[in-house]
This record gives structure tokens, sequence and C-alpha cells, in this order.
């Protein structure tokens, strides 16, 4: 095991950042729900910045669904995985039903985790992307996608571990990628964790709101 937990996790990927000069200045961090908004907290907290979240939701492959075809991100983007799709058999039409489904769950958990406040502001500011891990990079992608049409002045994607195809593979979609520990065979995120426990909706709206407190979350009426 290399991290205790996600605090550990993210007050070392913190340190990595802060190592490459960046500070909350004109800066914002955004956790993948579940499992990476309390690693970005531990990173927003450490470089002085806001923390937010960006909802993506898997699309699992009918019938199994840990199989991840893609995903989708808030604004209706999606990423599937074609190639994949044809392997396992999924037509088009099944997966278009998948990502509708997807979503309107996205569109929930947004309205749960922001109580109504609108989507950050990201239109030339450096957005720093924070997971707990990446494995097979199909919900990074997705929320990639849709930040990019956000039109960030860069997009940072920070991560206590990934495997390193999955990194390389990803590279070139950001302006820079920061990971604590690459892995040449990563089977499970949660294989490199003493503890990792799922992270309930209410730990994830608690961490945004003690951000709000300490004047590193976002006001509850920020950018659209």
């Amino acid at each position: 095991m290399y991290f205790e937990d996600r605090i550990d996790a993210g007050r070392r990927l913190a340190r990595l950042l802060l190592a490459r000069g960046y500070t909350g200045e004109d800066t914002i961090v955004l956790g993948l729900p579940r499992g990476g908004v309390p690693v970005a907290s531990e990173v927003a907290e450490a470089l002085g910045a806001p923390l937010d979240v960006w909802v993506v939701r898997k699309v699992g492959t009918p019938h199994h669904e840990e199989l991840g075809l893609g995903a989708v991100a808030e604004g209706g983007i999606a990423y599937l995985d074609r190639d994949l799709m044809r392997r396992v058999g999924v037509a088009e039409p099944v997966a278009r039903r998948i990502v509708l489904r997807k979503a309107a769950e996205v569109k929930e958990r947004v309205a749960r985790f922001r109580g109504g406040a609108a989507p950050p502001e990201l239109q030339g500011r450096t957005v720093i992307l924070v997971d707990d891990g990446i494995a097979t990079g199909g919900t990074v992608r997705a929320a990639l996608q849709s930040l990019r049409s956000r039109r960030p002045g860069r997009i940072v994607l920070a991560v206590p571990l990934a495997g390193d195809d999955v990194l390389e593979e990803l590279q070139p979609l950001v302006e820079d990628l920061v990971c604590v520990l690459p892995m040449p065979d990563l089977e499970a995120v949660g294989q490199a964790y003493v503890d990792f426990p799922q992270v309930p909706d209410a730990d994830v709206v608690d961490l945004l709101a003690r951000a709000r407190a300490r004047g590193q979350g976002l006001p509850l009426e920020h950018g659209a």
C-alpha cells in the first residue's frame, strides 16, 4: 500500500503541485465526486484555492456495470469507447439510452452537491482537476472534454496514482499532468490505499461547505 487514505494522498499530491509553483491565484480545484473530493479538498486547502466539484457518471456495460464504456459529464458531454462497444457487442442505440439516463443522474447530483448554485466560472482560469486515482480514464476523458468547452486558461490533471498507459493517453489532453505514483500495472485504484471506503454524498456536501467556511470555496452564487 502506498497511501494511508485519501487525506494522505491529497496532502502528498498538494506538495507536488506546490513544488511546481501552483497557488490559489486565479486557480480553482475541482474534485470528481465522490472519491476525488476528499483528495481535492486537501489540495485546495494547501494551495489556498477555491474548491468545487465537476460531476461525471460512468456509462457501464449492460449486465456488467463495472465495465465502463465511457462517461457523461456536466453539460451533457459524453465520451464513449466505441472500440470497446464493438468488442462487447453494445449497439449505438443501447449506449445512447444509457447515456441519457446517466445525463439525468449527473443533473441530479449537480443539484445535490451545489445546492442549486451555478457552476463555477472557468474561463481564463487555471483548473486543477483531481481524482483519487485513474484506472481506465473514461470518466476523466469526459470531464476534460466538458471542462475544455468552458474555455479555461489551462487544465492541470492531478491524481495520486494512475496507470502509465492511461497517463500517456491523457497527457495530450491537458496543459500539465501531476501524478504522485505512476504505476505500470494498475488494476484497481483501491489497491494503493490502506483505507479506501466509499465516500457518501453527505461527505461531499460537507467538504464543500467547509471550504466555503474557510474562504476557499465558491460563494453560493458564482459564475454561470
